[in-house]
């Protein structure tokens, strides 16, 4: 048996004989002494295999890298000069008494150590890459996180309750994964986008508290924090308004910082900041501001929209038409390339282009700016301009002129590029740290223009304003939500709401989202009955696992701490899925393949 991992062998076991199995993370051949990095997920070990114990040094020079190891040896202190400070087990070594090749490895398609390995061969040969002690780190933080939101959960009276995998295709959102019957001819089961309808329904039940650590599933196009299936801390409680379920969930988010990072996200004494929709959108273009970065967005319309410049002057004629402005201090120097970078990175997003003015000399007026733009606009105007972003000389203003979901779309993403950059941070544009924020009172709808209808910002059981609801149907476009989203340096972590209890409100919103009853009783009609038998208020959340602990970990996408993830096309790599199925397994679902016609 292991007497101990090896990464955890230090001076406190000088003198004994351990055993422990591992790893060849690394073997030297030092001129008639081999050592062996022994590595399990722990961490490494040093091993000397002394020329003195012939039938171990003959053992020794037949291993190779990722040959899996059992050795028996005693402790000793490393010599002066040679300890690593870096590893617990830096100050000890092991003289091996006995080496055992429990099993021999093919050559490694890579080296556990080479960080420019591409991700596709990380992916195809994951379980190799998961030895890796950056992944090994990377899954035992997101365990520890598990456990941390668990163990606050369970102390608050919270109740871990599964709800099923396969269950009822209701889509109002992504698509749905689908999933055949085969025992109910063309009947099909959807796997859930997420419990919403399951834990409102345990509140009805009565169960007051549920919380589930859960997988969700969504067939929808894919970026580095988002995966075909991916896990969620699903929380749901009854008889508490917004602000009281959003002081638990701030404590709940503390907690599970400080018990896997130490970190205090905020002051003993203090509370996340509270901002609303509106007020993000407007100051950052963003319902996930990162406010690290410390520039902020300043409509300007009522100054320019009455200009020559017929780029500002056309938002008139659009709907939520905005002209909005960037001020970024210091950033005369900037290069014309660099600009015209930004101008192209801005088309990303709907922009039509990037105007801007460069601020050479704030006391010479006209004459102390520099742009294209500015023989069209007058001097009263480029007065207000000035004072308005509060441009000083050296800076440069950018400005978005479009809708308003272009304008800050671009904006939004303008801003974070510039405040992450190289200049961003040398300038003081950017603070590192961890900055959270809750953001309020949502939009109940948007519109599609897609589908030309209104469609749910978060989903259709968010409860409305009390003011609102009775122009749901009238007003939708000036509804807002009880709904809240947790933030963290530009992420969103968690997203929830207070649900509606109120089987009359619910119908009122369907009945704005163009759902009929018809409709509404064949996909909820479930839910529809269930709040007639004495519903409770009730609201919860759901944080995303996967997003939080990549926070927590440093790593440059979700799919660095999913043990077994999907590519961008969702596709894995490692097992090949999604596969062809045979024939008889698709006769036996009464399902049979046709060729679409490429467009």
């Amino acid at each position: 048996m292991r007497t101990v991992y090896c990464g955890l062998v230090d001076e406190k076991y000088i003198g004994q004989t351990v055993t422990l199995y591992g790893w060849a993370h690394r073997r030297r051949d030092h001129g008639g002494v081999i050592f062996i990095d022994l590595r399990d997920r722990e961490g490494l070990v040093q091993v000397v295999c002394d020329p003195d114990r012939p039938d171990v040094f003959k053992t020794a020079d037949k291993v190779r890298n990722e040959f899996c190891l059992k050795v028996v040896g005693l402790v000793r202190a490393r010599p002066e000069g040679t300890k690593n400070p870096a590893l617990i087990s830096g100050g000890v070594e092991v003289l091996c008494h006995d080496l055992e090749i429990i099993n021999p490895s093919l050559p490694p398609p890579f080296q556990l150590d080479d960080d420019t390995v591409s991700e596709s061969a990380r992916l195809t040969y994951r379980v190799l890459d998961l030895r890796r002690p950056q992944m090994q780190k990377n899954l035992k933080l997101r365990f520890k996180a598990t456990q941390a939101f668990r163990h606050f959960l369970d102390d608050n009276g919270f109740i871990d309750i599964e709800t099923p995998f396969l269950t009822k295709s209701t889509p109002e959102g992504a698509r749905d994964y689908l999933v055949p019957s085969r025992t109910m001819d063309g009947h099909f089961f959807a796997l859930p986008q997420s419990p919403q309808l399951f834990k409102q329904l345990l509140m009805v039940a009565g169960f007051d508290r549920y919380y589930q650590i859960v997988k969700c599933f969504r067939d929808e196009d894919l970026r580095a924090d988002r995966q075909p299936e991916f896990t969620q801390v699903d929380i749901e409680t009854s008889f508490l308004n917004e602000v009281e379920i959003r002081e638990i969930m701030e404590k709940l988010i503390r907690h599970v910082f400080k018990q896997c990072l130490d970190v205090d996200l905020v002051a003993a004494d203090a509370r996340f900041p509270v901002m609303q929709y509106r007020d993000a959108m407007a100051l950052y273009g963003s319902d996930k501001p990162d406010l690290r970065v410390k520039l902020q967005l300043v409509e300007v319309t009522d100054i320019v929209v009455d200009s020559d410049f017929k780029v500002f002057s056309s938002v008139k004629n659009l709907h939520n038409g905005k002209v909005v402005a960037l001020r970024v201090p210091g950033a005369c120097v900037m290069p014309r390339s660099e600009i015209d970078g930004y101008t192209e990175f801005v088309k990303i997003y709907g922009a039509k282009g990037l105007a801007y003015i460069k601020v050479n000399d704030k006391a010479a007026g006209r004459e102390g700016l520099q742009s294209p733009i500015v023989k069209n606009l007058s001097d009263e105007v480029l007065a207000k301009l000035l004072e308005a972003t509060g441009a000083e000389t050296g800076d440069i203003i950018f400005f978005g002129a479009d809708k308003a979901k272009i304008v800050w779309d671009s904006l939004g993403a303008l801003r974070l590029r510039i405040g992450h950059s190289d200049f961003g941070k040398k300038n003081g544009l950017f603070e590192e740290g961890w900055r959270p924020l809750w953001v309020v009172d949502f939009p109940m709808f948007e519109f599609s223009e897609e589908e030309n209808r209104w469609m749910a910002c978060h989903h259709p059981f968010t409860a409305p304003h009390d003011d609102c609801v009775d122009k749901l149907v009238s007003d939708p476009e000036n509804c807002y939500a009880k709904a809240y989203d947790m933030v963290l340096n530009g992420w969103e972590i968690g997203g929830g709401s207070v649900r509606i209890h109120r089987a009359d409100v619910q119908s009122k919103v369907f009945e704005a989202l163009k759902i009929g009853p018809e409709e509404a009783r064949v996909k909820f009609g479930f839910l529809l009955d269930a709040l007639q038998y004495g519903a409770p208020p009730h609201g919860g959340i759901a944080f995303g696992l996967d997003r939080i602990v990549t926070m927590m970990s440093g790593a440059a996408s979700i799919r660095d701490v999913i043990a077994f993830p999907k590519t961008q096309r969702a596709q894995c790599l490692l097992t090949g899925a999604p596969t062809m199925v045979d024939e008889k397994q698709l006769r036996e679902l009464h399902i049979r393949l046709r060729n679409e016609p490429k467009a």
